[in-house]
Parts: structure tokens; sequence; C-alpha cells
């Protein structure tokens, strides 16, 4: 840059020549960004040599700038660019400490695997935006081991932020070409590989309406053989799409299983219902019945740059240790967080290392505390029953009317008084009939071919805490002091 600098009248055709001596994969990261434009644009304007000087006083070096200071001067520029433009910042990254703590946890039950000398392991982020999450994990696991190595994948469809991140592992000496561009539901660029570990957080809430087509296809066509086999989400949240693309990643248990890690917001817990289609709750039912899900991890709020609603991180694991096998820990984060002493968009608070080493030790503690409980498989389950009830003739006087039968001489169901109870999988439908229905409705009955079987995660009734009310003594007489506060006021402001 110095160089550049030493020549203004040529610097947009010498720029482009430095530019030109880049290799293969740095260039095509440059054009991704159209900067040959942008270099057109600013010389035309006279402004070329001013941003190249600018940077020319600037030592970006890594020995001056770390690569987690570089990712909060991108993440923050992108958040400010994105305020202006109305788009949504949260696409483009993660906090990078809600990072370590999915790496924490990944890592945490493999520790003793990842310290053998010589090791090799595969990560993969199917949204990876920037590379941010992939960063992390190489370095933590240099931490652990400075002789493992962790090889790196990832898609990314942002143009943008899919170069951002093929740089990052050029420089980090990763192999860049293991970096694909594109959109991962629908145009799997890695569709062989298998990796240890899975990590994202994919956008909250996406439209997936747009490349509906390909993936409907596949769900219908390959059923488990392919990657939805278990179920489709509603086409207004994706979120159920990238879980079960990154599982169809996993390497199977006789080749070690795999780990994954994933970041969501409160819908999939609970979105969906039984039914005759797959859907949100069917896909949680294949899940939670294949004991696939490890935990869940309620983060506190406020932690994101583009929005302040709850977020979960949930663990996936196809070889748990043999005390977390059926079963499922819930831990409530919530109120492990400092405030920030300023706020970034919506980002007001942060996780600190030992609010991530706290919330850790609970996850690898595996007991139960005011903040971690415990659950069988199948306490999330529900069947969904049909309580019919007969259709009957016009009543006379204060009597019931007749029974209407059908033609094999049973009850006739009357439809408008037809009704459905969720009843707990681990409750006897019979049971729970004769205690909670025909007390009251005696010539109630349940459909059994109608019985859907569902799974649902009530995350905030778990932790739930009763707060006593105040007694109506206690206002009332805050209401009085109020008033006589309020009154000393109005003298004073009238004497």
């Amino acid at each position: 840059f110095d160089k550049l600098v030493a020549d203004p009248n040529n610097i947009a055709a010498n720029l482009r020549n430095y530019i030109n001596g880049f290799s293969e994969d740095a260039r095509e990261i440059i054009e991704q960004f159209e900067f040959d434009n942008q270099v057109t644009k600013m010389d035309d304007n006279n402004l070329l040599f001013m941003v190249v000087k600018r940077f020319q006083e600037v030592d970006l070096h890594p020995n001056k700038i770390s690569s987690m200071e570089m990712g909060y001067l991108f993440e923050e520029l992108i958040r400010k660019f994105a305020e202006i433009s109305n788009e949504t910042a949260g696409e483009h990254f993660t906090p990078r400490e809600v990072i370590r703590l999915m790496i924490n946890l990944l890592f945490l039950n493999d520790r003793e695997i990842l310290t053998k000398k010589g090791i090799v392991k595969t990560i993969y982020d199917c949204c990876a935006g920037t590379g941010g999450m992939l960063s992390v994990a190489e370095e933590y696991l240099h931490e652990l081991n400075p002789d493992a190595r962790l090889e790196v994948f990832g898609q990314e469809l942002n143009p943008e932020s899919y170069a951002i991140c093929k740089s990052d592992m050029i420089i980090k000496g990763q192999n860049a070409s293991n970096i694909k561009k594109g959109n991962s539901i629908s145009e799997d660029k890695l569709p062989r590989e298998k990796f240890d570990y899975l990590i994202t957080n994919p956008p909250f809430g996406v439209k997936w309406e747009k490349f509906a087509k390909p993936v409907k296809e596949e769900h219908e066509k390959d059923g488990h053989g392919g990657r939805f086999g278990a179920g489709l989400p509603s086409v207004s949240d994706g979120s159920f799409l990238f879980l079960m693309h990154l599982m169809s990643k996993m390497k199977s248990a006789n080749e070690g299983g795999s780990r994954l890690a994933i970041v969501f917001n409160g819908s999939p817990l609970f979105s969906g219902s039984p039914s005759t289609t797959k859907n949100e709750s069917s896909i949680r039912q294949w899940i939670i019945e294949n004991d696939y899900l490890e935990a869940i991890i309620a983060l506190p709020n406020q932690l994101f740059y583009n929005t302040g609603i709850s977020t979960y991180i949930w663990i996936i694991s196809n070889h748990k240790p043999k005390n977390r096998k059926g079963k499922v820990q819930l831990i409530n984060g919530e109120a492990y967080f400092k405030k920030m002493s300023k706020s970034l968009g919506n980002k007001r608070n942060e996780l600190s290392e030992e609010h991530i080493n706290q919330i850790t030790k609970l996850y690898g503690s595996f007991k139960e505390t005011a903040d971690c409980k415990i659950f069988d498989n199948t306490d999330f389950g529900y069947s969904k029953v049909t309580v019919e009830r007969p259709e009957r003739e016009a009543s006379t006087g204060s009597a019931l009317g007749k029974i209407k039968l059908d033609k094999n001489g049973k009850p006739k169901a009357d439809s408008s008084l037809r009704d459905t109870e969720n009843i707990p999988l681990k409750v006897d439908i019979d049971s729970y009939m004769k205690a909670e229905v025909l007390q009251h409705v005696p010539d109630a009955w349940v459909d059994e071919s109608k019985t859907k079987v569902g799974y649902e995660i009530n995350f905030t009734k778990y932790f739930y805490q009763y707060k006593q009310l105040r007694s109506l003594q206690e206002i009332k007489l805050e209401i009085l002091a109020l008033e006589q506060e309020t009154d000393g006021f109005i003298k004073e402001a009238t004497d």
C-alpha cells in the first residue's frame, strides 16, 4: 500500500494489478464483492486515493488485531449498514460469546478424545456466515490440544459473507475449497460428506416457499432415505429444515457418532400439532423417540444484535453417554448474563466467561438443580385423542332425545359436539377419561382410529416459579403513601 499511495495518478490501475497477483481463491473472494466496480466508482469520484491512503495508515496485521476483534469490527459494520438498509443483521453473525458456549457444550464430553496427540476432527456449519463459529471452534480445539487439527466445512448463501468466511479460512491455513456458496437446503454442495461436529445459527423464522419445490420432492420421493423424511415445517418457519439437514450429515454410531449444536427461537419447541401430515410435531417425535435430543439451554434475552426474543441452544447426539440415554436435560440460563456498558442494536446483554463456565458446568454435571431439570423422553409426548358424543333425536321436554345409531348399530357421532384432549403418554387414556371427562359427559367415548401422538417441550412450564401476589392491605398503604407524597409536592408548588 505504500507503493500504491506513492503513485496517486495511477492508483486504480496499480490497485487492479496488485489484486490480479493474488491466488485464484483470493481473487474469487474479491469478485464476490464486485470490487472492480467499486474501484471504478471511487476512482471516477476522486475517492479511491483517499480510501487507499486511510488503509495504508492502519495496521490490521493479526499480531495487532486478533481474529475475534476483526469479527467484532465486521459485525458492527454489518449492524450499522443493516439498520440503514433495513435488512436483518441477524442473518450475518452470532455473538462470539454465544459461539464459545456452543463449542464448550459440543466438545465437553469429548475432551478425553480431543486431547490425544495428532487427533483430526471435522466440523460443519450449513449457515456459515463469515465463519465465526468455525473459527472459534478451531481456536478452542487448539487451546485444548495444540497438536489437534480441526478441518472446517461450511456453506453460505450471502456472497459477501461467503467471501469473508473463505478468506478467513485461507488466512488460517484451512482448505478454502471446503467452503461452498449457495443455499444449503435447496442446493447442498456437500451431499456425501459426514462430520464429527455440526453447528449453526440459522436465520429465525425464515420463509422457505421460494425453494419449497425441491424440498417437498425430496420429502415425498426419498422419505427417511433423504434429509426431510421426518416431516416438513410450516413454510413460514424453516428452522427444522436446517436441523434435519445437519442431522443427515452425522456419522453413524458405528463410526463414532456425531454431536450437533443449533440456535433456535422458541417456535420449534411447540409449533405444529399431531395430524395426518408430518409437521413440526412429527419432527420432534422423530428426534426424541430416536433418543437424539440431549439437552436444550434457554439463553438470556437481548443477546443478539437484531432481536430481543427468547433463544435456545439444542444439543443433538447419536452417541449419548450411558447416563443420558432415554433422558433430556433442560437448562434455564436466562439469568446468566451481565449488562453491556453500551448496547449494540438490540444486544444489551452478554455472557461473561464466568457465565459460560457456569452453564457448561450445569450441563456437564447432569444433576437436577433450580436451573437444571432432567426428564424422560416420554415426558414430552402426548396422545391427542378425539372425544365423541352421540347424535340425538330432538328432545322432548326435559328428557334427552333418543341416541341415533349408525348402520352397525353403534352410536352415531355428533360432529358439532366433537372435542379433543391432549393426554400425556405416561397417563392411561381410560383412567384419564374416567377422571376428567366421563364425570361431566357420561355418554362420551374416544374414537381410537383418530388418536395421534405428538411431542412438545413447554420450557416455561418446567421452570415456572409462583410469585406471591401482594395483599390488598399492602397495595392500599402504598397508594396512601403516594397520595401524601403528591400532596406535599402540590403544597410546595403553590406556596
